[in-house]
């Protein structure tokens, strides 16, 4: 059986693989039709296949299969293998990204029909799917940054692929140079696992980390530091990129300047949930550092408020849902630093349905308006678009974490949780998730009043999407609503939890078991919801949005010039990109400059290179002054060495 279910997994992560290559290789002679047939084809059997593993491991409760397929690299005492792990959290992450995808591939045949790069893009779309699924049943450190680097590289070509636009390519270059910076902690943290551990293998490490808790690292003069804490810090760096935490946040909303469908799969699914999930799978190294679980918890409610203020001011539609990413990326931190680790991986599954949802409604709105994208051209759609319209304002509610939607059990239990956790820190980050529980309504509830109701603000007919773009949004509409419920129980508060022995924690630190006290079914929990602050919060902010947008919209503008300076503050986006351009993009262009105008024209070409030459010449002026041709010259010369060597005798002796 555990052969069986090793090859299965493989299969799932080839099955992508495969897709790619033919759509990429030979797109173009198989034709358009072709190529989105086999590509569709080949990422629903993937989820098929997940389905099957999911009920294995997850329903059936399968022990782990730990299973290695061959050696890659055996160089002195290491051994470096390509081996799977298919354990109860791989096995949710599979359903979960081959689900995702599996959507999206639909949706992209009617969103990108009309795009000469068709063909192109569903490679795309399948290599990162392909590479995300790596990074998931990957067993050691190596064959995660292979997935790792893989969803890196595939994001700059989607997030670019439509090059002949200045601010895709800068875009995508963005992303790509953010998540370097991530990738030079991410790398320095496996070098520091290898160095210590002697090996790459998650159990192998996992195994030994009670015996690492004395030993310490000379990082600071004087000053040494856990191996633990390192480790961690150096891990989370690698995630706060790819998780867009901040300061390393700042690729993400330029990521829009992708197709819509490929912005679905970035957000909802796959490459910003990378971080999350590493930071969940390596959960049995930070349990051991309640240092790096503070940085983890403050960063993480840092991003989670902060962001979200910066989505309010938005006017693209699909920035605002961008923002939103970034936000609810900052409750799963949260709850990662919280060591609830669980209900992470819930709001993960949950924000990977509503948010996919939000991407592609957007996305068909932004079809029906000729790729209008503003916020402020848009109005009354609701009428003429109800199917959108309607899948649109589910996913809002399951962001705004309105019962019995999704989003509220996950959100609910991150924000309890983290009002039970002693890690430090936990009571700023208690107050920064439970303000964003009224900021999230408010953005999104922004969104649907400005696209959906009030007066028209554009002249095109408009029509609704047609059934390729319907059936996906259909599709994640119902878990969007179902999913909350149906796994609240199992994930959080039964014992044993669903994920099982994939994840880690401490008794002392364990307040998913304290909160599972007060828990009576998700029914129960949904009831009681008005007696929570948060509810009072999320409806506060849904009346908000509707006053400030359709009842008086007057006031919008009152309150943007009473408070200009904040509002200034919030379009600048806090000063982060005007701070990376001034200092960072323009001092490395300066140290360049200095280093190429003193180090390689000064020094390098002046000194070395022309400096040698111009020697040369001197040495050989001064050999022409002493070669004349002249008898009597050669001999005064003898006669002067000779008297030279014989002074030097006797005066020697």
């Amino acid at each position: 059986m555990e052969t069986h279910l090793l090859s299965m997994a493989v299969t799932v992560a080839l099955l992508p693989l495969a897709g790619a290559l033919i759509a990429g290789l030979w797109g173009k002679q198989i034709g358009r039709s072709a190529t989105h047939w086999v590509t569709i084809t080949l990422v629903g059997m993937a989820f098929l296949l997940s389905c099957y593993l999911f009920a294995n491991m997850v329903l059936l409760g399968h022990p782990v299969v730990n299973g290695v397929l061959y050696d890659w690299v055996t160089t002195g005492g290491f051994k470096f293998d390509v081996a799977i792990l298919l354990d109860r959290l791989s096995a949710t992450m599979l359903f979960i990204v081959s689900f995702v995808s599996f959507m999206v591939h639909i949706y992209t045949v009617g969103y990108m029909a009309d795009d000469p790069g068709y063909q192109r893009f569903f490679s795309y779309v399948s290599l990162f799917t392909f590479s995300m699924l790596i990074l998931v049943l990957a067993n050691n450190f190596l064959l995660l940054f292979f997935g790792w680097e893989g969803v890196g590289l595939v994001s700059y070509l989607l997030i670019g692929f439509w090059f002949n636009r200045d601010s895709a390519v800068e875009g995508s270059l963005k992303a790509f140079i953010a998540n370097r910076v991530g990738d030079v902690g991410f790398i320095l943290a496996i070098a520091a696992v290898l160095t210590y551990f002697h090996s790459l293998d998650y159990q192998t490490v996992f195994n030994h980390v009670t015996g690492m808790l004395g030993k310490t690292m000379p990082l600071l003069p004087g000053k040494p530091v856990s191996v633990i804490t390192v480790i961690c810090v150096l891990l989370f760096i690698g995630a706060m990129a790819k998780s867009a935490q901040v300061p390393l946040h700042v690729w993400l909303p330029e990521s829009m300047e992708g197709p819509t469908p490929i912005s679905a799969l970035i957000h909802a699914a796959t490459m910003v949930t990378a971080g999350i999930y590493m930071v969940a799978r390596m959960s049995p190294l930070f349990e051991y550092s309640s240092a790096a679980l503070s940085l983890v918890l403050i960063l993480g409610a840092t991003t989670c408020l902060f962001m979200g203020f910066l989505a309010v001011v938005q006017q693209d539609i699909k920035r605002v849902i961008a923002y939103s990413t970034i936000s609810q990326l900052g409750y799963m931190a949260v709850a990662l630093g919280a060591s609830a680790y669980d209900a992470a991986i819930f709001h993960l599954i949950t924000h990977a349905f509503f948010k996919a949802l939000l991407f592609l409604a957007a996305g068909s709105v932004i079809i029906a308006l000729h790729h209008e994208q503003d916020m402020q051209k848009m109005g009354g759609l609701a009428p003429y678009m109800p199917i959108t319209y309607l899948t649109f304002f589910i996913g809002a509610l399951a962001l705004a974490a309105i019962p019995p939607f999704a989003g509220f059990y996950s959100k609910d239990a991150i924000i309890e949780a983290v009002h039970l956790s002693t890690t430090p820190g936990a009571h700023y980050a208690y107050l920064c998730v439970l303000a964003g529980a009224f900021v999230t309504p408010l953005y999104i509830f922004r969104a649907l009043f400005l696209t959906f109701h009030g007066k028209k603000r554009y002249e095109s007919t408009v029509h609704e999407s047609p059934w390729v773009v319907l059936v996906p949004l259909i599709a994640l509409a119902i878990p969007s609503i179902m999913a909350g419920s149906m796994l609240v129980g199992p994930m959080l508060f039964s014992t044993p939890r669903m994920l099982g022995s994939s994840i880690f924690v401490l008794p002392q630190q364990d307040v998913l078991t304290l909160l599972a006290r007060g828990y009576h079914g998700a029914q129960w929990m949904a009831l009681h919801a008005t007696k929570t602050l948060t509810f009072w919060l999320a409806l506060a902010g849904m009346i908000t949005a509707w006053v400030f947008n359709l009842a008086r919209p007057r006031w919008a503008d009152i309150l943007k010039n009473r408070f200009a300076w904040i509002y200034r503050v919030l379009v600048a986006k806090y000063g982060f990109d005007d701070f990376n351009q001034k200092v960072l993009v323009k001092g490395s262009r300066r140290i360049g400059e200095f280093f190429y105008k003193i180090s390689d024209l000064v020094m390098i070409d002046g000194l070395f290179v022309n400096g040698s030459g111009k020697l040369i010449q001197v040495f050989a002026r001064m050999g022409r002054r002493v070669q004349t041709g002249y008898l009597y010259h050669y001999a005064l010369a003898m006669l002067l060495g000779l008297a030279i060597l014989l002074g030097w005798f006797v005066l020697g002796h």
